[in-house]
């Protein structure tokens, strides 16, 4: 068996109370003071997050835009220096290679942020696509990534730097932005996987302990605290944020699962997975991705049945008791014409077929 993989943080997280798990091969954080406290205080203070097992590729040189253009389904060719997009690279049957962030650091030079399990196999996947003029590089090695996500964040963050982080808008960045009493410039990007208002900071890996104590220090008095995987699972579950592997798959499209807007079939380039994508947007896809709330009482878990007059017509791709509305929900994709709100549909959980019905999504929302 070989030896799980660590982040720099490794050795600070005994420190907070941390308890690791086997995520994906990485020794994670599964919690640190329970995962509905950290879900509470993540909603209502703020929380610090590593999430430095997340794959940082670089793609540089005068063709990477059309390359960008052809191997990712969003349109690259809105991105200017300091913009950041969210996208998603597809197989040709539409399927999903992998959904993640591309940052526009200069003219001709990207920086795709890519999910942890999926890093070599996304790697392998651009080299293989590469047939211009383009150098891709997998310089995951060079950064830890800490996430700082909640009301409270700017306020925090802000102590520690001259940048007006009130400037940075919503998939924008700053680079470099420099914290007191760290020598490095980190990337600083208003992103975030929580639903909450917040930053994404990549740093070299040398500074990341020295950070994270500095932002626990800053952030003592608004009551921020260490959140661990678990907690960011039913964050991002509650605001509808996909998770590979689960709401995304080699077997699922961006489009089954709600995730049109990230998919322009009508630029001009094509691009993989585009014709099967473009039938999906305008004649709709034969499975959609919906919310759903148990009537009866059980918790929906990720591959449990879905049937509707004792016919199976989909399956659950996360569910879990939701931390805020304190209700028993999941995520569900259901073949298209069971999708209607108020549908009501039967669970298999265990041995029992429970009921509950469609409800709209995101389960969580927050005020502006």
């Amino acid at each position: 068996m070989s030896e799980l993989k660590r982040t720099p943080l490794f050795p600070v997280y005994k420190e907070s109370g941390g308890k690791t798990v086997d995520f994906g091969g990485w020794d994670l954080p599964v919690q640190f003071s329970g995962i509905k406290h950290e879900h509470e205080v993540t909603r209502t203070k703020a929380g610090l997050f590593d999430v430095s097992h997340m794959g940082e590729i670089l793609v540089v040189g005068e063709d990477s835009q059309a390359f960008l253009q052809r191997v990712l389904t969003n349109d690259v060719s809105k991105l200017s220096p300091k913009k950041a997009q969210y996208t998603i690279m597809c197989y040709e049957n539409g399927g999903t290679v992998d959904d993640l962030i591309v940052y526009m650091l200069e003219h001709n030079v990207y920086l795709l942020v890519v999910n942890a399990s999926n890093t070599e196999k996304d790697f392998n996947w651009l080299t293989e696509q590469n047939n211009e003029n383009v150098r891709i590089t997998n310089v995951s090695q060079n950064y830890a990534q800490l996430a700082l996500q909640g009301p409270k964040a700017e306020d925090i963050l802000q102590k520690l730097t001259k940048t007006d982080l009130s400037e940075i808008k919503f998939f924008r960045f700053e680079d470099p932005v420099h914290f007191t009493s760290i020598d490095s410039g980190a990337l600083v990007s208003r992103t975030g996987y929580t639903g909450e208002d917040g930053f994404e900071i990549y740093i070299d890996a040398a500074s990341a302990v020295d950070l994270w104590q500095l932002l626990l220090e800053a952030g003592k008095d608004e009551g921020l605290e260490p959140i661990g995987l678990g907690a960011r699972d039913t964050l991002r579950f509650e605001a509808n944020l996909a998770l590979y592997g689960q709401e995304l798959s080699k077997d699922i499209t961006p489009i089954e699962s709600g995730l049109g807007f990230a998919v322009k079939v009508n630029k001009e380039s094509d691009f993989n997975g585009k014709n099967v994508l473009k039938q999906q947007v305008e004649n709709g896809a034969a499975r959609k991705l919906v919310g759903i709330e148990m009537l009866d009482k059980g918790i929906p878990r990720h591959g449990y049945e879905v049937y509707v007059d004792d016919e199976e017509v989909g399956f659950v791709t996360t569910g879990t008791q939701s931390p805020t509305l304190n209700k028993n929900v999941g995520l569900v994709l259901i073949q298209s014409e069971y999708a209607q709100t108020g549908t009501e549909v039967v669970v298999q959980v265990r041995k029992r077929k429970l009921k509950a019905k469609v409800v709209e999504t995101p389960f969580y929302k927050r005020e502006k």
